[in-house]
């Protein structure tokens, strides 16, 4: 991590940490990263686990609410000003009463729940003021996808994104952009209509990796996928350019213009997202929709696996004492889980965590990552379907059941959005390996097959109060992340 972040970075994260302490010593909070790639279900995680807080969901693993320790919970002002709110009422109504999916996360929001509880220890009931605000912050774990960018400089950069064009899960997807490149000369003179075409077709090339059927994870930079305000800026417009040589960057040349905006994008963009979010917290939990991947082969799963070491290895891990937890924040718990777990039968709950936990091994490794504790999980923050067997001549078949969305397609049939159905998801497999070891093929045709269902209609009690969302280990989630700060 020290080669993303000069002395000066170091000094400004240790005066934000500071400032965050002497607030922590009149209010406890704790600060929780919430991110991962493209539908893997941040928003919808985040809403879970605030409504279940607030309206008393099933939580019987998460052992300060379970035994009654937990007097309320309820949301309060965030305590960053700049930092846009989590819009959880309207996502929650999106939910709830449209049933329908809310938006992905396109940009950093936050939101501040406050727990009122009581010590499970004597000693801790005096010393503790029995109050624990914790901040969530939601980011999109494309934006983490580039914190690798700030150990890399323009030419390695661009050396980096042609190798990775020529991969077979990339290559048709590039093809437009690196013909686009290859007919261009670094050491011509600088064009802005030339570098606006490169921008432009290379983000073509990253949005197609996005889409469903591809399901693509390692594609930096982040920001291209989602420009927000910077939508058109030059810190936006520039391209990696095709055998660059040091010559090429003369004064004036397409070259120089290209390195100069990237280390624009690094320093403006890149840098101060760092250093203002990521080097400020305390947990993190990165959801990953590993069923996607499986869906479209191992190929892709690799590519997940890439993009999860680049993840773990952006992170500040580990533990402080009490003097350097003062200007040193440290990430002290990490939680990788797999979402959508309702799209499977509970048979193969524990073969999708088996998956999980061989990816994030090989990206520790990879990432050389240590310091934390880490773990894995196979949830659904809502659940959408329910279970139920049904009979095929003399096999009897676990299957779920749910509401496909409009439009979803099973051997031909297209769904109204409106009609329930039973469904057979298949298994995955039972050896973890085939999907990881090059001489055990994990084909495409063996991966799972699923579909998308819409959000479960919510009960209501007879006072017309609706029920809390139903999960599949939201509460186990809670436990790991914040059942230590409540003891």
């Amino acid at each position: 991590m020290a080669k993303l972040t000069t002395l000066t970075d170091e000094a400004l994260i240790a005066f934000d940490t500071l400032a965050d302490r002497s607030r922590s010593l009149l209010s406890p909070s704790l600060r929780l990263g919430v991110t991962g790639l493209s539908r893997a279900g941040k928003t919808v995680f985040i809403t879970s686990l605030i409504h279940n807080l607030i309206h008393g969901g099933r939580l019987p693993l998460f052992e300060a609410y379970q035994s009654g320790r937990i007097s309320r919970s309820y949301l309060e002002p965030q305590p960053d000003d700049a930092i846009p709110r989590f819009q959880y009422e309207e996502h929650l109504q999106a939910l709830i009463n449209e049933r329908i999916w809310p938006d992905s996360t396109r940009a950093i929001s936050q939101l501040r729940i406050t727990i009122d509880y009581q010590s499970a220890s004597s000693w801790g009931r005096m010393l503790s003021a029995g109050k624990l605000s914790l901040d969530i912050v939601d980011y999109p774990g494309e934006w983490l996808l580039d914190l690798p960018l700030l150990g890399k400089s323009y030419k390695e950069f661009s050396a980096d994104s042609f190798k990775l064009a020529q991969e077979a899960t990339h290559r048709d997807l590039a093809d437009k952009w690196l013909q686009a490149a290859n007919l261009v000369h670094p050491s011509k003179p600088a064009d802005e209509m030339t570098a606006q075409h490169l921008a432009r077709v290379f983000t073509e090339y990253l949005r197609a990796g996005k889409a469903d059927e591809r399901a693509l994870s390692t594609l930096p930079p982040g920001r291209f996928l989602m420009p927000g305000d910077l939508d058109g800026s030059p810190a936006l417009t520039f391209a990696p350019l095709a055998n660059l040589k040091q010559e090429d960057f003369t004064s004036g040349s397409l070259a120089s213009m290209m390195e100069r905006r990237y280390e624009s994008y690094k320093t403006h963009v890149v840098k101060p997202f760092f250093r203002e979010h990521i080097a400020r917290l305390d947990r993190q939990i990165v959801l990953i929709d590993a069923m996607q991947a499986l869906n479209s082969g191992g190929a892709v799963v690799a590519d997940l696996e890439r993009a999860l070491t680049d993840i773990l290895s952006c992170f500040r891990p580990g533990g402080s004492s009490l003097l350097t937890g003062l200007f040193q924040r440290r990430i002290g718990r990490i939680l990788v889980a797999a979402t959508k777990a309702d799209h499977l039968h509970h048979e193969s709950h524990d073969r999708l965590e088996a998956i999980v936990r061989r990816l994030v091994e090989r990206a520790i490794q990879r990432a050389d990552f240590s310091g934390a504790d880490i773990d894995v999980l196979a949830m659904a923050a809502v659940r959408a379907t329910r279970e139920a067997t049904v009979t095929q001549g003399k096999d009897v078949l676990p299957v779920i059941v749910g509401t496909p969305l409009k439009g979803e397609k099973i051997n031909g049939e297209v769904f109204d959005g409106e009609t329930e159905t039973a469904i057979f998801p298949g298994d995955l497999p039972r050896n973890p390996n085939v999907i990881f070891e090059k001489n055990e093929a994990f084909h495409q045709d063996d991966a799972l097959r699923f579909i998308r269902f819409r959000p479960p209609k919510i009960e209501s009690t007879a006072e017309g109060i609706k029920l809390s969302l139903p999960h599949i280990r939201l509460d186990r989630a809670l436990q790991f992340l914040i059942g230590d700060r409540l003891s």
